[in-house]
């Protein structure tokens, strides 16, 4: 029988893709095209979120 992994909560605003490249229009000198990397703001580039009991709670 096939073994369940637990895995974490995926990003509710990246949806688990957390870093993407996206493409300016230009290019370079050898042809390749000019990218972007962009990383989610919520996750930071981890595509999971932490349980809400995880989250660490200041008190001012």
């Amino acid at each position: 029988m096939p073994q369940h992994t637990r895995r974490g909560r995926v990003c509710r605003d990246c949806d688990g893709h957390a870093t993407v490249h996206i493409t300016t229009g230009a290019r370079h000198r050898d042809g390749t095209r000019v990218t972007l990397r962009v990383t989610c703001p919520a996750c930071k580039g981890t595509g999971h979120t932490a349980p809400a009991g995880a989250l660490i709670r200041a008190r001012g």
